[in-house]
């Protein structure tokens, strides 16, 4: 995908800002070390990176449940494998 850096930058903070929700909420972490783990899992790229925004191809709620659970938590935790209202009220 093409992306403007206006685009690219916005769905970047976006990703992060739920990522950081997800963080807080189910894993117990202040506001400054989600959104410190935010931008870990969603560092800047720049425009010249061949596969720019390829983490967008699943959304920060699934990167945080394998942060927060590990890979099986769809099995482990089957609650949580769609993103609760709350997330969703997010956008």
């Amino acid at each position: 995908m093409t992306w403007s850096e206006e685009e690219y930058v916005g769905y970047l903070h976006g990703e992060r800002r739920c990522y950081a929700w997800v963080m807080r909420r189910h894993g117990g972490l202040t506001p400054h070390q989600a959104w410190q783990a935010a931008v870990e899992r969603y560092p800047y790229e720049p425009s010249d990176e061949p596969h720019r925004g390829l983490l967008f191809h699943d959304e920060a709620w699934h990167w945080a449940m394998l942060a927060l659970y590990g890979a099986r938590y769809t099995v482990e935790h089957p609650e949580l494998i769609e993103p609760s209202a709350e997330y969703r009220a997010l956008d």
